[in-house]
């Protein structure tokens, strides 16, 4: 019978192109993280802008997770709709938490190597955009997961040498504290692109 309904009703085709604006948004807020970090001069307006991405975002999760209570038949499982959903909410989440805390611990100057760190963000952020658009089709998908990863390893690398030079150069501990929390946010963002990418593996793996 699951058979025959799936020949018979149509597969809902919306959860796709709201999964790409998720992503997209990831991606923009991203390149004002880098931004923000490159030039320093205005770092509340910068915040207020990742901070509206991210409110735009909750919006369309919102509406995204209301469509899949109301749809019968979806494209791939329910919970893997659910957890690609909350994934990409989750990297976006954490760009933000890093840009609410450049402006809350009133940082004044942008330590060296920090914005290596949210570039090796912006990056994942750009093939996790890639890895979404071609779910439906799963042409190269895996190859961009596998990307995702390589990019995660490199922005942990870079976490743990950012980390090791604040303890050996800063010598004021409320500064190591903001910064190693700082630091650590932005690693974890990318972390949340490495689980983005292996949601999107299994749901091509389920699929194939």
């Amino acid at each position: 019978m699951p058979g025959l309904l799936s020949k018979l009703l149509p597969r809902e085709k919306g959860f796709h192109n709201m999964f790409v604006e998720l992503a997209e948004n990831v991606h923009v807020a991203a390149q004002a993280m880098v931004a923000m970090l490159e030039d320093f001069s205005n770092p509340i307006a910068s915040a207020e802008k990742i901070k509206d991405i991210e409110h735009t975002n909750d919006t369309i999760t919102h509406n995204l997770l209301k469509k899949l209570n109301r749809t019968f038949i979806t494209p791939f499982d329910r919970e893997d709709i659910h957890e690609l959903a909350s994934k990409i909410d989750d990297v976006l989440d954490l760009t933000d938490a890093a840009a609410s805390r450049l402006v809350t611990y009133r940082i004044e100057k942008i330590r060296p190597g920090v914005v290596d760190l949210a570039r090796a963000l912006l990056d994942a952020t750009k093939e996790m955009v890639a890895a979404v658009r071609v779910l439906e089709q799963k042409d190269h998908v895996l190859s961009h997961c596998i990307e995702i990863n390589r990019l995660e390893n490199e922005a942990d690398h870079l976490c743990r040498n950012l980390i090791a030079t604040l303890f050996e150069q800063e010598k004021d501990p409320v500064q190591i504290i903001k910064w190693k929390e700082i630091i650590e946010v932005l690693e974890i963002a990318a972390d949340k692109c490495e689980d983005v990418a292996n949601v999107i593996e299994t749901i091509t793996l389920k699929n194939a």
